[in-house]
């Protein structure tokens, strides 16, 4: 079977697995807390026992659809349990979306989804690589296309596998239906989408499949047509979505408060140490590679005084040693506690020139256009929040100017810093 993909000039090589199977190297009991840990339901966990108790290497499915070529911390909540799967001595299956991406997931939308190209997708993924096996054993990771036996099924198949689903059973997942009550269009080939998804369980004889709580509709469709086909139905295992740090909304580049895990260290490690006590927790449960029985160490030892402060600390320090080194985590906690504990300035914070026609460049465009921000509703957002400093001092007004001939020091949040010059 093949494994490790890499790409080379737009060709896809195979690096095969070594031989033999991996060992199961874990009691039952602990295999299932390990399973169970951070995890949202399990259907169905007696399923789960029945097949663990085989004790043969489970095959774990999980679907990626390369929609986008960073990923951040939130994205990694489902990878974290696939490395954890291979601890156990499971199989692992890293299939790329690259026939369904085409199409376009629909799950949590308002509004059809834009389907990707072919460049786009093998761009997008080739990414996803380099980035999943800072987590995942490569060695050990099977890396597969579902274009591989989705492109053979041609239109009689494609046809074949849609009798084998209702619109009804379509129209009850939450996404559809509020669509369709609300009179939002829905195009046909959306409703291809779980059905390919699932077809994927069917083609690979997964045993079990994982994904954020967004995706049991679709994951649940793979355990229907694997049973159609007279398989022995994948256990459906759903990880929850990680709050990004405002500790509310899904963690999101869109709403700003996520960690990508490109990320440089300093700004991954500031990122995690503005998460709140509170949902620091969530962040170990979830992120950690931490045994429970230690993080609940942890958390006593907080209940009995310790400031959450230096807990916190160990926390960015192994996320960030993750993506980059131990090295890099510790120079980036240095570089916190003296930027941030004891009120410094960087010194190699970026210089910025902006041209201006003699009125100066309001503060939205100069923020932007700095890159402290992604776009101008950012800044005044922010600029409401009292997150924008220049020179030192709060400014929350959007028509404020920076006057040309000036030069200043922008700060958004605690981490981003700019000097702009107005010329």
């Amino acid at each position: 079977m093949p494994g490790s993909v890499i790409f080379r000039d737009k060709l896809l090589l195979f690096r095969a697995f070594p031989r033999g199977a991996p060992a199961i190297v874990a009691e039952l009991d602990d295999a299932l807390a390990l399973i169970r840990r951070g995890a949202e339901e399990i259907l169905i966990e007696q399923e789960l026992v029945a097949k663990l108790k085989l004790r043969r290497p489970l095959r774990v499915k999980v679907g990626f659809d390369p929609t986008a070529p960073d990923l951040h911390l939130g994205h990694t909540v489902v990878i974290n349990k696939m490395r954890q799967f291979q601890q156990l001595g499971h199989e692992i299956v890293f299939l790329i979306g690259d026939f369904t991406g085409m199409i376009g997931d629909p799950s949590g939308k308002s509004a059809t989804r834009p389907a990707l190209t072919r460049e786009q997708i093998e761009a997008n993924a080739r990414t996803y690589q380099e980035q999943v096996f800072k987590i995942l054993d490569p060695d050990t990771t099977r890396v597969m296309f579902n274009s591989e036996w989705s492109q053979k099924l041609g239109a009689a198949g494609m046809i074949k596998l849609a009798a084998k689903h209702t619109v009804a059973r379509m129209l009850e997942r939450d996404d559809f239906h509020k669509r369709y009550i609300s009179g939002q269009p829905i195009a046909i080939h959306e409703f291809l989408y779980p059905l390919m998804q699932g077809y994927d369980s069917v083609a690979l004889q997964a045993d079990v499949e994982m994904g954020g709580t967004d995706q049991k509709f679709n994951l649940l469709v793979g355990r229907e047509l694997q049973r159609a086909e007279g398989q022995e139905p994948q256990v459906v295992l759903t990880m929850p979505l990680l709050e990004g740090l405002d500790g509310v909304n899904k963690m999101s580049k869109s709403l700003g408060n996520y960690v990508g895990i490109n990320e440089s260290p300093g700004e991954m490690f500031g990122k995690l140490m503005s998460v709140s006590d509170a949902l620091m927790w969530r962040y170990f449960e979830l992120l950690s590679f931490r045994p429970m029985a230690e993080i609940e160490d942890l958390r006593r030892t907080v209940a009995g005084g310790r400031n959450p402060r230096d807990v916190k600390f160990e926390l960015a320090e192994e996320i960030t040693a993750r993506f980059h080194d131990k090295a890099a985590a510790g120079d980036a906690h240095q570089a916190f506690i003296q930027q941030f504990q004891r009120g410094a300035t960087p010194d190699d914070i970026d210089e910025v020139e902006l041209v201006s026609d003699g009125s100066g460049v309001p503060i939205g465009t100069a923020l932007k256009d700095a890159g402290l921000v992604a776009s101008t509703s950012e800044a005044f957002r922010l600029l409401k929040q009292g997150a924008v400093k220049l020179d030192g001092q709060k400014v929350n007004d959007r028509e404020l100017v920076l006057a040309a001939g000036t030069s200043t020091v922008c700060q958004v949040g605690k981490r981003r810093f700019a000097r702009i010059t107005v010329r």
